[in-house]
């Protein structure tokens, strides 16, 4: 099992009053699963993909991931988690603008630690796994938005990771580029990495082998209605 949510909830203190954006939130993600979380803007989806991705903190209930207690790790262990355990994909990609392609695709093998040799081989693996190897000088300023989103997955799978966490992958993209991004989440869930998928898109959630609903910060059961 690659990640256990037991019971999390998210409160965000605000000045009129604390939010629950997060409310007894219960799911298990294993290897090679697929996974996709659908419901209306604001009833927490990327809340709770935050913090399964250990990048937000959960108000109350446990994360488990590989077994180990997230909040029983250090602010060091949690960032090693995030760097070689899990790939991060956005809606707006959020490539560095002044790195190429390549360098983009390199940044997270040079953070972890790889070898110059390792990130090399790495890189021109990934990039022609996307299908911009003929694109890996350009800059994101060069690149069409479908063509920025290939090399964000590049980027997530960079370390190798056992899990993607995609938040609205296709929601700056036309429907036919949103298709080839799904078609390649398909593959790097095919080729054995576990991805969660955000989305409204119900092309993209009909792929997932688990689709998962939620409303007013909860996820539903079968059958509950939003």
């Amino acid at each position: 099992m690659i990640v256990e949510a037991r019971g999390l909830s998210k409160v965000f203190p605000m000045a009129a009053g604390p939010v629950t954006a997060l409310h007894d939130a219960s799911l298990r993600i294993a290897e090679r699963d697929y996974v996709a979380i659908q419901g209306p803007s604001g009833c927490g989806k990327s809340t709770l993909l935050h913090i399964l991705g250990c990048v937000e903190t959960p108000t109350g209930g446990s994360l488990l991931f590989d077994g180990r207690d997230v909040a029983a790790l250090g602010d060091r262990e949690r960032s090693r988690i995030r760097l070689t355990k899990i790939g991060f994909v956005f809606q707006r990609f959020f490539l560095l603008p002044m790195l190429t392609a390549w360098e983009n695709v390199e940044l997270p093998q040079s953070e972890a630690g790889a070898s110059r040799d390792r990130r090399r081989a790495r890189t021109a693996e990934l990039l022609e796994y996307v299908g911009l190897e003929r694109r890996a000088g350009h800059l994101p300023s060069q690149l069409s938005g479908g063509e920025m989103q290939r090399v964000a997955i590049a980027r997530a799978l960079a370390n190798r990771p056992g899990l993607v966490l995609a938040d609205e992958p296709t929601g700056e993209l036309d429907e036919a580029t949103g298709g080839n991004i799904a078609d390649l989440l398909d593959r790097v869930n095919a080729d054995g990495t576990a991805v969660v998928v955000v989305t409204h898109n119900p092309m993209l959630a009909a792929r997932a082998t688990t689709r998962l609903r939620m409303a007013s910060g909860r996820l539903l059961g079968p059958g509950e209605r939003e």
